[in-house]
């Protein structure tokens, strides 16, 4: 049967990430010994007291439906968060709970944008941002940026590129997938800019809390209250506190744009999951003890991976201020990123995301949210792996 397939699912590209995991996956369990560094999620453990809250609302039958945009005490839980870490206040009816940091994305697209829309996407871009565009029937355009700008876009770059047309630019710092960070004056000078031309500003904020060698974290929203105006902050409970598959995110949005979003997300997946929003509370109010411990291992594993990259001939790598992830410049081996990491796998099992699925094809995507003895041993092997490509 010829089955009618809608243009907005058969033009999207699947998600390349979770691909190459699932594929890695599959090879270990094959009993192969694969290294990953494509999964974007930390390898420690949900802190304890966060699943134990969880956990004693499962047991307390705290099962049923909640108010479709999450339940009261973690919107203030959230908004709290906010005026404490980040100098905002937002009522809890500016608050949105989502099914995560990608659900509360593709809330914000869908309901502020629609075709004869354009969003502006810095590039090198979290792979979704693009497919989200256009299941609201908007056009992305693509910024592009280099590892010679700290893949960070400028101010006169962004007020080229703002049309009529434009309604959204998504700004994600730090940055998945190349762990850089905008400093408040790049960050300030870019709101300004949107705040002028009357354009909405989509601020992934979920990596908030995972910042090196000094770096600093501040909202768009926190200039003025015109900045605060233009924005829209998405974050979640993944990265920090290691619940990826908890499917918790969350939004802050000026009153009418969050009261758009809980229409959409009503018709769409109801309520997020009654009992892990227990968790979430715990996690927002609870010890935030292991985030140090968290940050120096990674910033240890960081500091590994980058040196060692740089030291692989045809290999450049700017080093990350924030995030886990490394994006290393693979042009100087002659592939292009899909066959690099298609050859990577086969002959060493190493699983690495190429470039091209964040929009930069000479890039590929390193994750350090892994061990330091699998760090060292998948990176002995890509060095070994591209010293074989220059005999």
């Amino acid at each position: 049967m010829n089955y009618p397939i809608a243009r907005r699912a058969s033009s999207l590209s699947p998600s390349l990430t979770l691909a190459i995991d699932a594929k890695a996956k599959s090879m270990k369990a094959a009993g192969e010994d694969v290294v990953g560094f494509g999964a974007g999620e930390p390898d420690f453990d949900t802190p304890d007291h966060i699943k134990k809250a969880a956990a004693d609302a499962l047991a307390g039958g705290f099962t049923k439906y909640t108010p479709s945009s999450g339940i009261p005490e973690l919107r203030q839980a959230i908004a709290d968060k906010f005026q404490r870490e980040n100098g905002l206040a937002y009522k809890p009816s500016q608050i949105i709970v989502s099914c995560g940091g990608k659900h509360s994305c593709f809330n914000v697209i869908l309901a502020t944008c629609q075709e004869g829309d354009e969003v502006l996407i810095p590039s090198p871009y979290w792979l979704s941002y693009p497919e989200m565009v256009k299941l609201a029937s908007a056009t992305p355009v693509i910024l592009p940026t280099s590892d010679k700008t700290e893949f960070k876009i400028s101010p006169d770059q962004l007020r080229a590129a703002i049309t009529a047309r434009t309604r959204l630019l998504i700004l994600n710092s730090p940055s998945n997938p190349t762990g850089s960070v905008y400093t408040p004056e790049e960050i300030k000078a870019l709101g300004d800019i949107c705040v002028e031309k009357g354009v909405l500003i989509m601020s992934d904020e979920i990596y908030e809390h995972l910042l090196y060698d000094g770096a600093t974290h501040r909202s768009v929203a926190s200039f003025s209250q015109a900045h605060y105006d233009h924005t829209i902050i998405v974050h979640g409970f993944a990265k920090a506190w290691s619940m990826t598959g908890w499917r918790l995110g969350f939004l802050a949005a000026p009153e009418p744009i969050a009261k758009a979003i809980d229409a959409v997300q009503s018709h769409s997946t109801s309520n997020p999951t009654s009992f892990a929003q227990k968790g979430a509370v715990a996690a927002l109010t609870g010890s935030q003890a292991h985030l140090p411990v968290w940050l120096a291992e990674y910033a240890k594993r960081r500091t590994y991976a980058w040196q060692k990259l740089n030291s692989i001939p045809g290999i450049s790598c700017v080093n990350s201020k924030g995030a886990f992830y490394l994006f290393p410049n693979i042009s100087g081996t002659g592939l292009k990123s899909s066959d690099f990491c298609s050859r990577l796998l086969e002959a060493e099992k190493v699983a690495a995301v190429p470039g091209i699925a964040f929009g930069a094809d000479e890039y590929l995507r390193i994750s350090y949210a892994t061990s330091l003895a699998n760090i060292e041993k998948g990176l002995d092997r890509l060095e070994r792996f591209v010293r074989g490509l220059r005999r």
